[in-house]
């Protein structure tokens, strides 16, 4: 080791024990000066992000607010989150308040790291911009009203889908092969990209994207956030690519032959790097949150047959008044409430999104705790989805929770909700049902791995993929 590395060690612990020195003073001067959340912000920089990480790799994200609830607050606690202060809200209460407050005294915020790897350099939109923007954009394409042209293709795909890459097979890994339906899927609706090799060419980066999203933000080589960071970079060049290209064809008047995201993006004069960003936060929605979704449902009808034997008859109620080839229309999936009932309790354990992060724009009290302008805000769905409080015996699948009136209002939150609740709440919901009803149509399975564990990053995924043995249902 040479004298400079030596000097370039004895510098970085100089600062690093410099910035703890300061980060600790602003923490007590700030403690002694309004009545902060009682909590613990861990160590400089990094926070208790460590320790939120481990529990959520370990399959128990909800065991990280657990063990702070129990210590400080149940409603309210501060930790440090990302690089960030932040305040975790907790149960039905506090949904109400973040979700009633939205714009009142809280705003839309990404963290820094998801904004590093989701977002182009050149613009630097804020988190309240860029939300609002896709706010405006998407309605049109997400209301039920709009998505209900898109049942036949959905349904199209989904049985196209499970001929050739599940039929030929007695055993499938299930978690890759929905990934490759809900992201073909969403290739087709947001930007009309049909093409296999289009899509296989974007997926795989966006492999590496996910797995950074919540990770440290350490951009260094061989961290899995400096490996997210540049996967971000190659999907917005193909993007880019993909937008050049459909530009140029709408100049030559060549149109596809629906009308998707993308297009309508380009015709409302928004620049290509604007459209860039928002197609990679839509896209990163439905290659993970819904094929997550679906991977657990499959999951748990594996595990109890009786839910399974009722999906099953209340699809083939369906079916029966279906004449053959006829696809599947709106007044069908208005039929398929067990089989919604069955999913709802699939993301109450499992949420697809286990919280979502705000921002205090001003300050606001909770809990008779105040919490500072510019202080970051996550919310949770574990602590209501597995709190006794609300379900009985949450670890129980039980499907009838959702019958009749459902649970409790700010209980049930896979989606968030208010004015920034998940605005592909109902296209979510449609791809899962019309995907249940052609594979319970079509196959009983059984679980190769039967007590395979399970991982969270930004959603939770099987360990090994979800292995399955295939038994086809005669006709």
């Amino acid at each position: 080791m040479d004298l400079d590395l030596y000097q370039y060690l004895f510098y970085l612990i100089i600062l690093y024990v410099s910035v703890g020195i300061i980060y600790l003073f602003h923490f007590y001067k700030s403690s002694k000066t309004i009545n902060l959340p009682p909590g613990n912000k861990g160590y400089p920089l990094i926070g208790e992000t460590f320790d939120y990480v481990i529990n959520a790799k370990r399959g128990n994200p909800e065991k990280f607010v657990n063990d702070r609830t129990a210590k400080y607050s149940p409603d309210v606690f501060r930790t440090s989150l990302l690089g960030q202060d932040m305040a975790v809200f907790c149960g039905a209460s506090a949904h109400k308040c973040l979700f009633s407050g939205t714009n009142k005294y809280i705003q839309a915020w990404w963290p820094p790291s998801m904004k590093k790897i989701m977002m182009h350099d050149s613009k630097n939109h804020s988190s309240v911009e860029e939300s609002a923007k896709i706010r405006v954009i998407l309605p049109r394409f997400l209301k039920i009203e709009a998505l209900q042209r898109y049942i036949p293709v959905i349904d199209a795909m989904a049985k196209k889908h499970l001929e050739t890459e599940w039929s030929p097979y007695k055993e499938v890994k299930v978690f890759p092969l929905i990934k490759q339906f809900t992201f073909g899927l969403a290739c087709r609706l947001l930007a009309s990209i049909e093409d296999p090799k289009d899509i296989a060419e974007i997926t795989a980066p966006f492999e590496r994207v996910i797995a950074g999203l919540i990770s440290v933000p350490i951009n260094v080589p061989g961290t899995t956030f400096y490996r997210a960071v540049q996967a971000g970079k190659v999907v917005r060049e193909i993007v880019m690519g993909l937008i050049t290209k459909r530009k140029k064809e709408l100049e030559m008047n060549i149109k596809p032959d629906q009308m998707d995201v993308m297009t309508s993006m380009l015709r409302d004069d928004l620049d290509a790097v604007d459209i860039c960003n928002k197609l990679g936060a839509f896209f990163v929605a439905s290659f993970d949150t819904t094929s997550s979704a679906i991977t657990f449902i499959i999951k748990s009808l594996a595990e109890y047959p009786h839910v399974y034997q009722r999906v099953y008859e209340e699809q083939m109620e369906i079916l029966k008044d279906k004449k053959e080839g006829e696809p599947l229309n709106w007044e069908d999936v208005k039929k398929m409430k067990y089989t919604w009932c069955t999913a709802s309790e699939v993301l109450r354990l499992y949420p697809p999104s286990i919280g979502a992060f705000r921002e205090a724009k001003t300050d606001f009290s909770y809990g008779g705790y105040t919490i500072p302008k510019g202080w970051k805000i996550f919310w949770n769905a574990h602590t209501t989805h597995k709190n006794p409080k609300y379900f009985p015996d949450p670890e129980k699948f039980d499907p009838s929770r959702f019958e009749g009136s459902g649970p409790p209002p700010y209980t049930f939150v896979p989606f968030g909700g208010g004015p920034y609740m998940c605005p592909g709440k109902e296209y979510a919901r449609l791809q899962i049902l019309v995907f249940m009803h052609n594979i319970v149509t079509k196959f009983k399975w059984e679980k190769l791995i039967p007590d395979e564990k399970y991982e969270y990053i930004a959603a939770p995924f099987p360990v090994h993929d979800l292995p399955v043995s295939l038994e086809p249902i005669q006709a």
